[in-house]
């Protein structure tokens, strides 16, 4: 288990597997299934799980084993929830946070007795519910958009269908990626983007870091951000990609790609479906390097062979999937209802007035 793959509540399944042998091997620690699982530090610090079966984790994920005599499970993961600000705030560290285990011991936690937990638990999971079933319908929703890519085109390394084919740095004016440094903190004003802003085909604007208006100056104008750009995960969750359809001020870390379209030869919206379809996810996942956070550097994602038809072809594409999109933003706007309705029970719920 990674902290990339705390995306809900409940974890049944990972992307990766050790075998028994390394087990006996090793000393890596069997965690068991109930354990609440803590995102520590990167992009995706404060991300929290119930784990549903026997795992292991990464460095980068703290487990917690309640006491079934003291707290129970749900209770517990959504008390936890309330205090990530409260848990990120005393982290170390600037952009990306580091939440110490000593942090996650001494966190105070308010236990009412055990039937009152499970009666505050069951009406937050009947809220979570109802979120969980929208994020599904998105994701189904994506998953619509990509079995309608690969209808049409395939996989550009097969190329069944004998269509035009292009290295990505060929149908781009530039390929690179955000800022390398921390950049300078201001309390509030222009959001700086984590991967973990890269959601569900859209970037997500909720952050807790800010710059002024003259440091995003110094650190987009050598590659301005503009509308059609797209924007592409690298390190950890890498593979998520966003076009930008906004003139909203933004920048971001140098684990988001940073990639300009040459409009004459590739439209945006096809590129984004491109470079997350099945066929360039192969290529990607036997590019990435690393172990506990796997990372696509930007050479090799310039040489990701995809595929170039005529425009005429991307925009029949475009047309087709714009009809999913407005779908989905339905699902979000509903989505973003339902989040505010959890928030609000939550902070009821943990000042004692649910």
């Amino acid at each position: 288990m990674k902290s990339g793959e705390l995306r809900e509540t409940v974890i049944n399944k990972t992307e990766e597997h050790v075998t028994e042998a390394a087990l006996q091997e090793t000393n890596v620690k069997l965690v068991p299934a109930g354990a609440l699982l803590l995102a520590m530090y990167g992009a995706t610090v404060g991300r929290l799980g119930i784990l549903g079966v026997e795992a292991t984790t990464n460095q980068a994920v703290c487990h917690i084993i309640p006491d079934p005599k003291a707290a129970a499970v749900r209770f517990l993961f959504y008390a936890l929830c309330n205090q990530v600000p409260n848990l990120i705030a005393r982290g170390v560290g600037g952009a990306q946070p580091n939440i110490s285990q000593g942090i996650v011991r001494d966190l105070m936690l308010a236990l009412p007795p055990l039937a009152e937990q499970r009666r505050i638990a069951e009406v937050l999971d009947q809220a979570e519910l109802l979120r969980t079933k929208r994020r599904a319908a998105l994701s189904q929703l994506d998953t619509l958009t990509q079995a309608i890519f690969v209808h049409l085109y395939g996989d550009p390394v097969l190329n069944l269908k004998g269509l035009p084919t292009a290295t990505l740095s060929e149908v781009c004016k530039r390929v690179t990626d955000g800022t390398h440094q921390p950049p300078k903190w201001a309390l509030d004003g222009i959001p700086f983007l984590f991967i973990s802003n890269i959601v569900d085909g859209q970037i997500d604007f909720q952050t807790h870091k800010f710059i002024s208006d003259q440091t995003h100056q110094e650190l987009t104008r050598r590659c301005p951000i503009e509308t059609g750009d797209v924007l592409y995960t690298t390190v950890g969750s890498y593979g998520n990609a966003a076009v930008v359809t906004t003139t909203r001020k933004f920048a971001f870390q140098r684990h988001i790609a940073h990639i300009k379209p040459d409009i004459a030869r590739i439209d945006s919206f096809f590129l984004a479906a491109m470079i997350q379809s099945p066929g360039v996810r192969r290529q990607v996942d036997k590019v990435a390097r690393g172990v506990a956070q796997k990372t696509v550097n930007l050479s090799a994602l310039k040489d990701l062979v995809i595929f170039c038809p005529p425009l005429t072809v991307q925009h029949e594409f475009t047309r087709r999937v714009a009809a999913v999109e407005d779908l989905k933003s339905a699902h979000r706007v509903s989505l973003t209802e339902l989040d505010a309705l959890f928030a609000s029970l939550q902070h009821r719920a943990f000042r004692g007035e649910l």
